[in-house]
């Protein structure tokens, strides 16, 4: 099992955590990582964007001019997509850009992504998370002290003074251990969870692991 440092929230080690390998020591699948993250994206898309074809636009119906003798260009109808109001070449129509992945396949790119963040030494443990009040400037000054810029912070609940404190900060973003997603843990770079967010993404992860049975 690796060992990890645990910080309180001045930035000291107060400790050590052994992480279990079922969840922070897996082989890494980057092939599946790169699937989560296209997934992620892809089902973001809405797939609502919509042009008109020459068919679909209305008018055009009768020829401009005869075919002969006018000394233009013959043209067949004022739709064409060469003319002022015609239709789109190709135009773009509504589809699903849906990609789906199998539940093992999500909870190995999961792992995977996890465990490349132990891998990196960009897994920090703190004691606890807490504030008294909604301050930015303290959710910063942790921050400092763990010499940290771009982070996801994972919380265990919806602690909204923690989550309003980390809102207003650039390139920090807060999620449950039930709301973390590949996607999230590579682009945010370093991953902070508390001691408690461990215990409960395992147990979580095994109850999921049993249930797919």
């Amino acid at each position: 099992m690796a060992n990890v440092s645990v910080y309180n929230m001045e930035g000291k080690e107060v400790g050590t955590m052994e992480l279990n390998d079922a969840v922070f020591g897996v082989d890494v699948n980057e092939h599946l990582v790169h699937m989560a993250v296209v997934a992620q994206l892809a089902n973001k898309r809405q797939g609502t964007q919509k042009a008109k074809t020459r068919s679909e636009v209305s008018g055009g119906g009768r020829k401009p001019w005869r075919q002969k003798g006018t000394g233009h260009a013959r043209q067949g109808s004022t739709r064409a997509p060469q003319w002022t109001g015609g239709g789109v070449v190709f135009a773009p129509t509504p589809r699903d850009y849906t990609i789906r992945l199998n539940k093992k396949e999500k909870r190995l790119a999961l792992k995977s992504a996890l465990t490349s963040r132990v891998q990196e030494q960009k897994f920090i443990v703190l004691d606890e998370l807490k504030f008294d009040e909604i301050k930015t400037k303290k959710m910063q000054a942790v921050l400092d002290a763990l010499k940290v810029s771009k982070a996801l912070v994972v919380l265990n609940e919806n602690d909204e003074k923690v989550v309003k404190s980390a809102r207003n900060i650039e390139n920090v973003q807060t999620a449950l251990t039930n709301t973390i997603n590949v996607y999230d843990i590579l682009k945010y770079n370093t991953v902070i969870v508390t001691s408690t967010c461990i215990f409960h993404s395992y147990y979580q992860c095994k109850y999921a692991s049993n249930s797919s049975r």
